[in-house]
C-alpha cells in the first residue's frame, strides 16, 4: 500500500479514535441512577485566586450509591468547594457538615431520565459527525495522492468507508449501553 494512503488511513482512525475518546468522557459526565465521582468532573473551585478542578482541592467519594463526600485537603477550602458545586449547576444541594461536604443524589424522575437520554443522545449525534468529518477528509486526502492508481484510491476510500461504519457503530453501541443505564430505575 502507498505510504501516503496508508498515512491517511492512520490519521482518519486516530481521529474516529478521538470522537469515541470524547464520547465517552462527555457521557461519564451525564449521571445515570447511581452516585459517582465524575458527577463533580466539571466543578471548578476558587483557589487563592485560580479556577481550580475540585479533584485537586479534595478527594471525592461515593460511600454509597445515593450520597458523594468531598473532603477538602484544607478546611477553609470548605465555602469555596460548597459555592463551586453551586456555580456548576448541577442540580445538587450541598450540605456542609464543617468537615466535608455531603451531596445526597436523588433519584431521577422519568422526565428528568428522558432528558438525559436525549443529551446523551447529541453527544452521540456529535460524535458521529466527528467521525463522518474524519472520512471526508481522508477521502479529501486519498483524491490529492497523485503516485496511486486509480484502483488504489478505490479501495483506500472502501477502507475509510468500512471504518467509519465500525466506528459508528460502536458509538450506537456506546449510546445504547449509557441509554439503558440512564432510563434503568
Amino acid at each position: 500500500m502507498n505510504e501516503d494512503i496508508k498515512f491517511i488511513l492512520d490519521t482518519a482512525k486516530e481521529s474516529m479514535d478521538n470522537a469515541i475518546m470524547h464520547l465517552e468522557k462527555q457521557l461519564s459526565n451525564i449521571r445515570a441512577g447511581k452516585a459517582s465521582p465524575s458527577m463533580l468532573g466539571s466543578v471548578m473551585v476558587d483557589y487563592y485566586g485560580s479556577q481550580t478542578p475540585l479533584s485537586q482541592v479534595a478527594n471525592v467519594n461515593t460511600p454509597d450509591g445515593r450520597t458523594i463526600t468531598v473532603q477538602p485537603w484544607e478546611k477553609s477550602m470548605l465555602q469555596e468547594i460548597e459555592r463551586g458545586i453551586m456555580v456548576a449547576n448541577l442540580g445538587f444541594n450541598p450540605m456542609n457538615n464543617g468537615e466535608s461536604i455531603i451531596i445526597n443524589v436523588p433519584p431521577l424522575t422519568e422526565e428528568r431520565r428522558r432528558d438525559l437520554a436525549k443529551q446523551a443522545k447529541s453527544e452521540t449525534e456529535d460524535a458521529k459527525i466527528g467521525i463522518r468529518n474524519a472520512r471526508k477528509d481522508a477521502n479529501n486526502e486519498i483524491k490529492k495522492v497523485e503516485d496511486a492508481s486509480e484502483d488504489v484510491q478505490k479501495n483506500a476510500e472502501i477502507d475509510v468507508q468500512e471504518m467509519t461504519d465500525s466506528f459508528v457503530k460502536r458509538v450506537d453501541d456506546i449510546f445504547n449501553k449509557k441509554e439503558t443505564e440512564i432510563m434503568t430505575v
